[in-house]
């Protein structure tokens, strides 16, 4: 194991700050971060302790209010600079949903387990007031490869702002 994120999972919904952790070993105890959607990122770096070979628990607070993020998708990336040639390496990707660029003041989402004949358009007017807002939920749900088949006991996260 060289690197590895824990938080978030793969296409978790986020917020503002985003936190970063896992586990990793870096060259001098350095390992680097960005989050991006492929018009705007940011970066950084960290201390992880030890020393080069050394793997231990990290935790990152990414304050992601100063990027012009265009997507929901973004892409969470913790890696290591060569100390040979400052080629990025030991690159680690998770893939998250930005709940911010959905729901404005985004602060958390429900859990609405879908009940038979139920759509999305009625999920939106119960949880939203507007049956119009379903989009919001295909947003937030990439496991809907269809938004017109919904299956009763499915679980659909609901994007909640303040």
């Amino acid at each position: 194991m060289t690197n590895r994120i824990d938080q978030p999972r793969a296409f978790d919904l986020v917020g503002d700050p985003l936190l970063v952790a896992g586990v990793g070993a870096g060259f001098e105890a350095d390992l680097r971060y960005r989050v991006g959607d492929g018009h705007d990122e940011v970066g950084g770096a960290f201390d992880i302790g030890g020393g080069t070979g050394e793997h231990t628990q990290f935790q990152v607070r990414v304050d992601l209010g100063g990027a012009a993020f265009r997507l929901d998708r973004l892409v969470v990336q913790i890696f290591e600079v060569s100390p040979g040639d400052g080629s990025e390496i030991n690159v680690v990707s998770v893939p998250v949903i930005h709940g911010p660029r959905i729901v404005p003041g985004y602060v958390g989402y429900r859990e609405h387990t879908v009940a038979r004949g139920e759509t999305l358009s009625a999920v939106a007017r119960f949880h939203y007031g507007n049956a119009g807002l379903y989009e919001w939920l295909v947003r937030a749900n990439p496991q809907l490869h269809d938004p017109d088949l919904l299956v009763p006991g499915q679980v659909l996260r609901v994007p909640v702002g303040a």
